[in-house]
């Protein structure tokens, strides 16, 4: 059987094209490995109709009984590797299967790269937070952390200056910092810690303090994490010949959303853009409005 599409990536953009895909009646298969970042984060505040925020898991969970009712399939496998054919792709799993479709979305997101911290990841979209365009209004005229790691969390830091004057910047991998951002944080009065966390004292999903390997206890109900260094898992994209930058993000089609190579389009946070739940959402529609177009036989410029 060839499927109408593949989509590679059950995410918050993977699904979102599903469903769109599934409303026009196509054959539709998501292979997903149920680790993507959306998992990670315990509750989104930004996004439309919900105020009060909701999980990554939460919308997945809703997202994917949604594509079902649409009779879209999923299979929890990974895709290992992608071989265009003549009329249709052939991807491999890493259980052995093969899936033939005669169009692919990529759909497989970004992974924060966080090192394991005791307690950390139980707050981590409630009182622990990775982007500021999402979650610096969490903080707004609060006392705030940020663990981080070299000139990556001391930008950190400074970009929350807007939200708060009430800083403290913790080097948890103690990587030097460039004098001008030294100089920086220094400005803004924000207070540097050169030393790695020993564990982070939380009450259900509530950050309570730090404590530092040197004995130090930070007390302090609000964090960002800055590492640097995520993961792009766009090595799929890699195989066909897609268009990358430097980074690892594949570049599309800003209106159609397809890559370089017929047949491939790409959705959600491994495109080069703003890494948002909701512009995921529009992605996705996006995406699958002209895979829709290519598989009516229109041709997709």
């Amino acid at each position: 059987m060839i499927y109408d599409c593949i989509i590679i990536g059950g995410g918050i953009a993977g699904l979102q094209a599903a469903i769109q895909l599934g409303r026009y009646k196509h054959r539709v298969i998501i292979i997903d490995s149920n680790h993507g970042r959306s998992t990670l984060c315990r509750s989104y505040h930004n996004v439309l109709g919900y105020p009060d925020g909701i999980s990554g898991q939460e919308l997945r969970n809703i997202g994917t009984k949604q594509a079902k009712s649409l009779e879209v399939e999923f299979l929890i496998d990974k895709a290992v590797k992608v071989d265009k054919n003549k009329d249709h792709f052939e991807i491999l799993t890493g259980m052995d299967d093969i899936i033939l479709g005669k169009c692919l979305l990529i759909a497989t997101g970004v992974m924060d790269r966080i090192p394991h911290i005791p307690n950390l990841f139980s707050c981590l979209g409630k009182s622990v937070y990775i982007c500021p365009d999402c979650d610096g209004y969490e903080i707004k005229d609060k006392p705030a952390l940020v663990i981080g790691s070299g000139n990556v969390g001391a930008n950190m830091a400074l970009i929350l200056t807007y939200w708060t004057k009430d800083l403290i910047y913790i080097n948890h991998e103690q990587k030097k910092i460039k004098d001008d951002l030294m100089n920086k944080l220094n400005n803004q009065h924000i207070q540097y810690i050169e030393s790695p966390v020993k564990e982070v004292i939380v009450e259900g999903s509530q950050l309570k303090s730090l404590i530092l390997t040197n004995g130090q206890k930070i007390v302090r109900e609000h964090a960002f994490v800055a590492f640097g260094g995520n993961e792009v898992r766009s090595d799929l994209a890699k195989q066909l010949g897609v268009e990358m930058l430097e980074n690892k993000h594949i570049v599309v089609n800003p209106r159609t959303k397809m890559t370089n190579v017929t047949g491939v389009w790409a959705a959600g946070d491994v495109v080069a853009h703003s890494e948002q739940v909701t512009i995921a959402m529009g992605d996705g529609s996006q995406s699958a409005i002209w895979i829709h177009k290519s598989l009516m036989g229109e041709e997709i410029d």
